[in-house]
């Protein structure tokens, strides 16, 4: 004879896996709109240049030799993210997003039927971002000089009985140089 507790434990482990696909997919589709058109929003409205993260110092002979950092405008711009990313998420994330029961099934049949669960996701802790500066080769004596954002955020996401924790990495580009050195003789 099968008992309640062995019905609700063979439906949990049914269930669980489907729930947290479809919990993670939401938190990541949510962020990821919001942390794009955050930063898209900021980098339309700062202008910045790649003048503002980087001087490319010359030689006597007028040639690139070294690139300086300045660190004033990469704090500025990790800091006007964090702050800003954190304030969309906290607002963007207050509105929860509901979820046909029959898609939690893992059932072709059943899937976007039923009554509706509600998801909710919520930040678990506040989102990091650091610019990131690195070189690599762009052809023929020539270096690519570019500086991204990679922005980390942990999420919740929950379901009525579960809840589900996710990490995520996002990455935008945001200046970028090309470095051109002189052409050796052969």
């Amino acid at each position: 004879m099968i008992t309640a507790a062995a019905v609700i434990r063979q439906t949990d482990r049914a269930l669980r896996p489907v729930a947290r696909m479809q919990a993670e997919h939401f938190a990541m589709q949510t962020t990821n709109e919001i942390i794009a058109d955050t930063v898209a929003a900021y980098i339309d409205g700062s202008q910045c240049t790649y003048d503002d993260f980087a001087a490319i110092l010359y030689d006597e002979n007028g040639r690139a030799s070294s690139v300086e950092t300045l660190p004033s405008g990469i704090n500025r711009v990790q800091s006007d993210l964090t702050r800003l990313i954190n304030n969309q998420l906290e607002n963007g994330m207050s509105s929860p997003s509901y979820i046909p029961i029959g898609s939690l099934t893992d059932s072709y049949m059943l899937a976007g039927k039923g009554p509706r669960l509600k998801i909710r996701v919520c930040p678990a802790r506040e989102a990091s971002v650091k610019l990131v500066s690195s070189f690599d080769s762009a052809g023929m004596n020539q270096t690519r000089h570019r500086i991204t954002a990679v922005i980390h955020v942990s999420l919740t996401s929950s379901l009525p009985l579960y809840s589900f924790d996710t990490e995520a990495d996002f990455e935008f580009l945001i200046a970028e140089n090309i470095i051109v050195g002189s052409v050796p003789f052969s």
